[in-house]
């Protein structure tokens, strides 16, 4: 006899996982605002702390809940936030062991962490009016 998922109580088939999605901007935002309160620009990708990082796995696993959904669109966005954040982190850190050195690397970093704020409150502002994000 084969077993069906049963959906979760007061949850109809084929709602998008609204509540997960607001989790994992809430981590993002939490993870940008530590990262610079805790020390500036932070050294390395503004995500990479504990917090991006669970954020980072509810998107992940809650990206496939939501295809075919509008909010499928901001786990990808948030995905790639984090993983374009890390990259750009990664560039700074690259700079920062060179003989170029911090004066390359902080404006990096700088400039990451100010983009990843702006995908978080842009993606949000589009999430809590129940809006996909354009071209993601």
């Amino acid at each position: 006899m084969a077993d069906f998922p049963v959906p979760a109580p007061g949850a109809a088939a084929g709602d998008p996982p609204v509540s997960a999605a607001l989790l994992a901007y809430a981590l993002f935002g939490a993870a940008a605002v530590v990262a610079l309160v805790s020390s500036g620009f932070p050294a390395v990708a503004p995500l990479m702390g504990l917090v991006g990082i669970a954020g980072l796995i509810v998107a992940y696993v809650k990206r496939g809940d939501a295809q075919g959904t509008w909010v499928a669109s901001h786990f990808t966005w948030l995905i790639r936030t984090f993983w374009y954040s890390l990259l750009w982190g990664a560039i700074g850190a690259v700079f920062a062991v060179t003989i170029v050195g911090l004066i390359v690397a902080i404006p990096i970093w700088a400039v990451a962490s100010i983009w990843v704020i702006y995908r978080v409150i842009r993606g949000y502002l589009l999430f809590k009016d129940s809006k996909p994000i354009p071209g993601a």
